[in-house]
Order: C-alpha cells, then sequence, then structure tokens
C-alpha cells in the first residue's frame, strides 16, 4: 500500500474547549438513552464501584504499618479500578453523569431528561453497590487475613454514618469535583491508555484525602452493615471484637448520616464546580 494513502490517524489529546463540546454532545446523547439500558448500565457502574471499593478495603487492611500518606495513595490507586471499568467497560456513573448538566445549560437536554437520567442511574448503582455487597458478604470474603478484612470493613463503614452533615456534605462537594475532572479528563484522550491514566490521580486524589463519594458509599457500608448484623459469632471472636461498638452502625445512619449530604454533595461538586462552570467557560453564548 502506498503510504501516501495511508490515513493519519490523529492521537492528540483534545483540548478542552473541544473537551467541552464533546461533552455538551455525550450529554445529550445520556439523556436520551432508555430507562431499560440506563438501569442496567447503572447497575454495572455500582458493581464496577462496589469491584474498586473490594480492592481497597482488602489493601487497606494490615496498612497501618505504612506511613498514613502512602497508605492511603496505594489505597487510593486501586480503588481507581472502579473508574476504570465505567469508563472503559462502559456503564452509567451517577456522580460522572452530573456533567450532563453541560448539555442542560446549553438547552440541549430538558430538566425532565435531566432528572430521569440521574433517577434510573442512581437506582441502578445503588442496586449494583447493594448487591456486590451482599455477594461479598456471602462470599465470606470479610473473614480473611483472619477476620483482619471484615475488621476493615465494619471500621471504614462506622466511620462514614459517625460524619457530621455538614462535613459529610462538604468532604462529598470535594469527591466529586475529582471525580468529574476525571471524567472530563478522559473525554480527552484518544486512547485507552489516556483514559487509565486520566482517571488514576483524580481518583486516588479523593480516596487519599479521605472525600466522601455517594456510589462507593453504597459498597462501603452496606457491607459493613452486614458484617455487624449477620457476621457469625466464631467471626468476633477471631477478629477480637465487640458488635456492641458498631451499634450506630444501621441502615438508618446509612441513609440520613451519610448517603444523603454526601449525595447533595456530589452534586454540587460535579454539577455546579466542574459542570457549570466549564460550560460558563466554553460553551455559554456571549452576546457579540
Amino acid at each position: 500500500m502506498d503510504s501516501a494513502n495511508v490515513p493519519i490517524v490523529n492521537l492528540d489529546s483534545l483540548m478542552p474547549q473541544d473537551i467541552a463540546l464533546k461533552a455538551e454532545a455525550v450529554g445529550v446523547a445520556k439523556a436520551n438513552l432508555g430507562y431499560r439500558r440506563l438501569l442496567v448500565l447503572g447497575i454495572l457502574a455500582g458493581a464496577f464501584i462496589g469491584m474498586g471499593a473490594i480492592f481497597a478495603t482488602t489493601v487497606a487492611t494490615g496498612s497501618s504499618a505504612l506511613p498514613y500518606g502512602v497508605a492511603r495513595l496505594l489505597i487510593g490507586l486501586v480503588f481507581s479500578l472502579g473508574l476504570i471499568l465505567v469508563i472503559v467497560g462502559g456503564a452509567e456513573l451517577f456522580t460522572g453523569n452530573n456533567l450532563i448538566v453541560m448539555a442542560w445549560a446549553s438547552g440541549r437536554v430538558p430538566t425532565r431528561l435531566l432528572l430521569r437520567n440521574w433517577l434510573w442511574v442512581y437506582v441502578g448503582n445503588f442496586i449494583g453497590s447493594v448487591g456486590t455487597a451482599a455477594l461479598v458478604f456471602l462470599s465470606g470474603q470479610y473473614k480473611f487475613g483472619g477476620a483482619a478484612v471484615g475488621t476493615t470493613a465494619l471500621n471504614i463503614a462506622a466511620g462514614k454514618v459517625r460524619l457530621d452533615f455538614v462535613e459529610a456534605l462538604v468532604l462529598g462537594i470535594l469527591c466529586n469535583a475529582l471525580v468529574c475532572l476525571a471524567v472530563w479528563l478522559t473525554m480527552g484522550g484518544r486512547t485507552t491508555t489516556d483514559k487509565i491514566l486520566a482517571i488514576l490521580f483524580p481518583i486516588s486524589a479523593f480516596v487519599a484525602a479521605g472525600f466522601e463519594h455517594s456510589i462507593a458509599n453504597m459498597y462501603f457500608i452496606p457491607v459493613g452493615i452486614l458484617i455487624k448484623d449477620f457476621a457469625p459469632p466464631k467471626f468476633w471472636t477471631t477478629a477480637g471484637l465487640d458488635a456492641l461498638n458498631y451499634a450506630d452502625l444501621t441502615w438508618g445512619a446509612f441513609f440520613m448520616n451519610n448517603l444523603l449530604p454526601v449525595t447533595i454533595g456530589n452534586i454540587i461538586g460535579g454539577a455546579v464546580l466542574v459542570g457549570v462552570v466549564y460550560w460558563a467557560v466554553y460553551l455559554r453564548k456571549r452576546p457579540k
């Protein structure tokens, strides 16, 4: 084949203004997906984030021997598996879909379709994450490491439901600003490698810093509740723990103390601080 006739493939990443146009077009496409597809892809995303959470919980077990920052960085890097699976594998994640607000602000997506997408995807994410937590509990994986994995899961869950409402809200804002920046960066990548590298640092940063992600918490807290409520006596004996120390780890605390404020914070951080700001910079029509 004559080399002069071979098409040139541009592998350069997109510039920010082009990412904004792509984000707008992606938002339109996502908003017009049927609810069945949104639900199924939402379930997949919840399961994918759950897989990242399983990886992070396992790696966090015994990491106290490392300096705090190093341990948190390692946990964050492995948790990135979740968003890598969502972006590369193809799924619908509520927190990332906060960027649909860019197409909404441009008038290309009506409010009804924006909220419909968020609702079905959020429900799907919940089913996928909690379902993954149930499967992990039934597998007995929490008993591994002499019950150390389960101890880590319990402590993570308990720490999350004990947050103050305002703290959880602000931690949610900071978290989804980074998550949506990760999604924004992946839209500029041309290759799978580009997308994976774009995900690693923003996601590991939010985990290392201790920010709160609503969909990840749909795994972290339910798995802790399941362990607290249904683990056999042998687990508590092996772990050297007392279930009474986790009495505040309940479904009510999960919803009211964590999921509600964190979800509100995630919307503010992703839709407003990233989506609306980038829309205003690159897409807002200015008077001539």
